[in-house]
């Protein structure tokens, strides 16, 4: 559902453009009624977690979090007397899994085995919700726990208020007024046996992410959709997924030079199919961003009055990114959608807004760049420029087309 101008946005005064003010600006649901605690359970021995996890099957939903510690290890380097290298990485110290009045504290520093706990968290038919997924789905996968459901409120916070607003502490402040102590987060979790203090405060947030998805749920149910994620995502073309996934290791038009010689990408027609396809299937903010980042950086034109209506999608982030994408496709037709911008309600988005139409008024005052033209080298290879294809280039023209196309495609 599209947001309207009215829904997140004050009308654009004088001045705007110069003085964007930080924080959230728009209205906020009533507060939640303050979190319960739960029983809390500490289990450190193999029946105890069985235990658990036969409870734990019981609901529907369960919030997890995840305390670890920094382990430091060393590599040799071959072949050379050099000093080893460290390397840095993350364990599983806690594993906190809270439901409707229970939370369980799993001591994941002794327990061996955590892999049971696989038959809870990689079953499509419970959801697991995480308040910034990364790290946690890290330290469990390397401990043989798979998530096959699962939903980050703090991307779907994202979303909503922005990535100044989201953090857990934030969002308890604005749903239930409640504030989140963080002293003890960089404690040394590995210590044994743990004071009550650290165990309470590490069931803690187990259980207000619980409570926190519930208010998200009543007031921004659309939020939690977009960023849920069930293992399943859009089709897109080969050759575009690294782009989408952020795994990609090298320049844009090395990637897809790469693609094309294996015969994925034909013509600028099917570059411009492609895109304008995923642009219409992408559901999840973050791969949509990706996708509109490609699209900017192949100066794909033609696709900006499709990207205007995200101007206005319900994902802040989305919006901020079709202002950037637009405000590099020179969509100078764009500017007027894009200055209501500049009242949204989140900042990230004021500040995008006002970014786009300081380059579209730059932009105004040099010649545009014309668009992607195909010219066929030796051996078939089809090099792509932008704008005047005789004569030397200068350094500035350099600049502007090496970043997209160079070297595409064998046919």
């Amino acid at each position: 559902m599209a947001v309207t101008l009215s829904d997140k946005a004050q009308p654009v005064e004088p001045g705007d453009l110069e003085n964007v003010q930080p924080g959230y600006l728009g209205t906020t649901p009533p507060l939640g009624p303050p979190p319960t605690k739960g029983e809390r359970r500490w289990i450190d021995r193999p029946d105890q977690l069985l235990q658990a996890i036969q409870m734990l099957k019981q609901s529907s939903v369960i919030a997890i979090d995840a305390e670890f510690t920094q382990v430091r290890s060393f590599t040799p380097r071959a072949g050379t007397t050099a000093a080893p290298t460290s390397i840095s990485s993350n364990r599983l110290a806690l594993l906190q899994l809270a439901i409707d009045h229970y939370c369980f504290i799993v001591d994941a520093w002794r327990l061996g085995d955590l892999s049971p706990l696989a038959s809870v968290t990689a079953n499509p038919e419970i959801t697991i919700l995480l308040h910034g997924a990364g790290a946690d789905m890290q330290v469990m996968a390397e401990r043989g726990i798979s998530v096959a459901h699962y939903c980050d409120l703090e991307a779907a916070s994202r979303s909503i208020f922005g990535q100044h607003e989201s953090s857990l502490a934030a969002m308890l402040q604005r749903a239930f007024n409640v504030r989140l102590d963080k002293s003890l987060q960089r404690t040394d979790w590995t210590r044994r046996p743990l004071p009550t203090a650290m165990v309470s405060y590490a069931a803690r947030d187990a259980e207000m992410t619980l409570a926190l998805h519930y208010w998200l749920d009543e007031h921004y149910h659309w939020a939690l959709q977009l960023h849920e994620h069930t293992g399943q995502q859009e089709a897109v073309p080969t050759w575009m997924e690294p782009f989408l996934h952020g795994t990609l290791p090298v320049p844009t038009e090395v990637a897809i030079s790469e693609a094309s010689g294996i015969q994925e990408l034909l013509s600028e027609e099917e570059l411009y199919a492609d895109c304008r396809t995923a642009l219409a299937t992408l559901v999840q903010p973050m791969r949509r961003n990706r996708l509109l980042r490609l699209i900017a950086d192949l100066s794909l034109m033609q696709l900006a009055p499709e990207i205007e209506p995200l101007l206005y999608a319900q994902a802040s982030e989305e919006r901020a990114a079709a202002a950037r994408t637009l405000s590099r496709l020179h969509a100078s037709q764009a500017e007027e959608l894009i200055r209501p911008l500049l009242r949204d309600p989140v900042y990230e988005v004021r500040k995008a807004a006002q970014t786009a139409l300081r380059n579209l008024n730059s932009q105004s005052q040099r010649q545009q760049p014309q668009r992607l033209a195909p010219t066929r080298l030796a051996g078939g290879v089809r090099s792509w420029t932008v704008g005047e294809t005789s004569g030397a280039a200068s350094d500035e023209d350099e600049s502007e087309w090496k970043a997209r196309l160079r070297a595409l495609m064998d046919e």
